[in-house]
């Protein structure tokens, strides 16, 4: 059953703009890049999505196949972001099968709600695989063909179409820091570089790199990990600027932007899409509304209420 498109998509894009292009995307079946890939699908583009999950990686291809009558949307499971190998094998099979890459969403991430002292060196270690190696072997893997489509698709866009352009998935927490997220605040930082570099390095080639970094979207599982459910949404809209929670369709949009004829002149650049949480520092992470910093921290507690797939807590 198709999603509307308002769900996902506003009305400003003109439907075709991405026609015969093909969009990558790692992490593709997660609520926030499934997003981005459906609306580019909707807009003309073919797609391939690459999750580590096989059938979950194919059922949500399946799904945002329906975003437009005789898409093509690959999903290919079974491919760690971390094994170089893999992501060469996924790429080549999406240039196999679809023809090109002309866009990449490096999305795939690990997160989950630790302070420092209860947090790991290994699960360090594991967030800084997922998110750091996991970019830089996407670029790797990827480059080539986003110089390819660069080269055939010159900027500025003499027929409004585009290609040979990356986003990455990033996130705020670094910016000023934030209690319980070191390993991603680490991460993120790292993948914002990694950007950078690729924008300065193959912008003489014609492709663009930039970051995009969600605040806290509604209704993801990157929300259910991180805040305690103890906070009702209305509550914690409260404490943004803009008085409400983000959604998975203003990320998309902000994707389309990017890799559209209207993003032609934006290399090396970040757009954070968070309504200015991160300004006004938001309400923070795994912490109940009863819980004050530094208060929980001196106590050595954090909520008992933000999802997570380990069996024991880490403690403060």
């Amino acid at each position: 059953m198709p999603i509307p498109r308002s769900d996902y998509l506003s009305s400003v894009w003109k439907d075709g703009i991405f026609d015969g292009r093909v969009v990558f995307v790692t992490g593709g079946a997660g609520t926030i890049c499934s997003a981005q890939t459906r609306a580019m699908v909707h807009l003309g583009a073919n797609a391939c999505i690459i999750g580590r999950n096989v059938e979950k990686t194919e059922s949500v291809a399946a799904d945002i196949a329906t975003a437009r009558k005789g898409a093509k949307v690959l999903g290919i499971g079974g491919c760690d972001v971390r094994d170089p190998e893999s992501l060469r094998r996924a790429a080549e099979r999406c240039v196999k099968e679809l023809g090109a890459i002309d866009f990449v969403i490096a999305g795939a991430a690990g997160n989950f709600v630790a302070p420092i002292s209860g947090l790991t060196s290994n699960g360090f270690k594991t967030v800084m695989e997922i998110d750091v190696l996991g970019t830089y072997n996407t670029v790797k893997a990827t480059i080539p063909y986003l110089m390819e489509s660069a080269k055939r698709n010159p900027n500025p866009s003499t027929n409004g179409l585009t290609g040979g352009r990356i986003i990455y998935v990033s996130a705020t927490f670094h910016y000023a820091g934030m209690p319980m997220q070191a390993h991603v605040s680490a991460a993120k930082a790292s993948v914002d570089s990694i950007s950078s570099s690729v924008a300065l390095e193959y912008g003489p080639f014609g492709v663009t790199s930039n970051v995009i970094a969600p605040g806290g979207i509604e209704g993801t599982e990157g929300m259910e990990r991180l805040a305690s459910n103890q906070y009702d949404s209305k509550e914690y809209a409260k404490l943004i600027p803009l008085g409400r929670m983000g959604t998975i369709r203003d990320i998309a949009d902000a994707t389309v932007y990017l890799f559209s004829d209207a993003g032609n002149y934006v290399n090396g650049d970040v757009l954070v899409v968070d309504g200015a949480d991160w300004r006004n520092k938001g309400m923070g992470v795994g912490r109940d509304p009863d819980m004050k910093y530094p208060d929980f921290l001196l106590k050595g507690e954090f909520s008992k209420f933000v999802k997570t797939g380990r069996k024991d807590k880490p403690k403060l």
